[in-house]
């Protein structure tokens, strides 16, 4: 797939691993849609970011836990950019909340962005995507193939984006090719320790932690390969495969 002049649109692009895919892909000479919701100070570093690298980029606010934002987004972006060629679902909120613990609201708010954002963000793309043979990349979780007991809600909606993006890629074949990233730690959340870091190296296989920089080049490695579709690839240095 040659990404050079395409259209992009980055869900969370304002911070953290989103940031770091709307520049990876503003590096290969796409247009890239800039989506935030809280972050609107990140949105705007990101979009300054890529243009200081020659790409070109927009900033998009919606809050994607109301279900008729995600229409509404990928309408507002095509208009602008008058086309889309790749969706790249990677806004997501990951929360502890202990099993025994977890309330409706809780679990209402991990699935509305982790799960039904991307559902209606594919929807809505879907006519778009298929005019321009694209791609869906969907960044789930090492927790959809692991059970974490603090992070239920979590695991079971990247469970579901695992799943999602087997049922899309056959539901939009042969025009739209579908797949995932499962990131293991490739960024501490907030507020982690340096314990908390040592333990997580020394107990993944490749004994180091990794960066946003895997999930980029994997990411690059899913829209470079054309006869790659329903799969998502694990990127965790080997954790999901430890004693």
């Amino acid at each position: 797939m040659d990404l050079t002049g395409r259209v992009a649109l980055v869900t969370g692009a304002g911070h953290r691993v989103g940031r770091a895919i709307a520049l990876a892909l503003g590096a290969r000479g796409m247009r890239i849609a800039v989506h935030y919701n809280a972050a609107a100070d990140g949105a705007r570093e990101t979009v300054r970011l890529l243009g200081e690298s020659g790409s070109e980029g927009q900033a998009f606010a919606a809050d994607l836990t109301r279900g008729e934002a995600a229409a509404e987004l990928v309408t507002a972006v095509t208009a602008a950019f008058g086309g889309l060629d790749v969706l790249v679902n990677s806004a997501a909120v990951m929360v502890r909340t202990p099993f025994g613990e977890v309330t409706p609201q809780q679990w209402h708010a991990v699935m509305s962005l982790n799960l039904q954002a991307p559902f209606f963000l594919a929807q809505a793309a879907a006519p778009h995507l298929k005019r321009a043979h694209g791609a869906i990349v969907n960044i789930a979780d090492l927790a959809a193939f692991e059970t974490w007991p603090a992070y239920l809600p979590h695991g079971i909606s990247k469970a579901g984006v695992v799943h999602m993006t087997r049922s899309l890629a056959r539901v939009l074949a042969p025009d739209v090719r579908v797949a995932g990233v499962a990131p293991g730690t490739v960024l501490l959340p907030d507020g982690w320790s340096e314990d908390g870091a040592e333990h997580l190296r020394t107990t993944t296989p490749l004994e180091r932690n990794g960066s946003p920089k895997d999930v980029t080049d994997t990411v690059l490695f899913i829209l470079d390969s054309d006869y790659l579709t329903g799969e998502t690839i694990i990127v965790d240095g080997g954790r999901h495969v430890r004693k």
